[in-house]
């Protein structure tokens, strides 16, 4: 428990950070599945969901969510992937 006024503030904001940060990751993780989802089942709009999940990933690495260079991977994994596939 906090004993000073600014220990109970930093518990406030924490709380908020960690809400919004959860939120930002969850929405880039379901962007994500339905992104895998759609190449794996060859679908139509396989495209449209990598290009969404994309975003949701430059989303998050803006606001502080996510590492650079753990987006970028995660980018080139989805696009190589989309890339093969369409190409198969």
């Amino acid at each position: 428990m906090a004993n000073h006024k600014q220990a109970e503030k930093r518990t406030r904001q924490r709380a908020k950070r960690q809400l919004r940060n959860r939120l930002s990751l969850g929405a880039m993780r379901t962007a994500l599945k339905k992104a895998r989802a759609a190449l794996d089942a060859k679908s139509g709009e396989a495209t449209s969901l990598v290009k969404q999940a994309v975003q949701h990933i430059d989303r998050a690495v803006t606001k502080g969510v996510l590492h650079r260079r753990n987006a970028s991977r995660l980018i080139a994994r989805l696009t190589r992937r989309g890339n093969t596939t369409t190409a198969a």
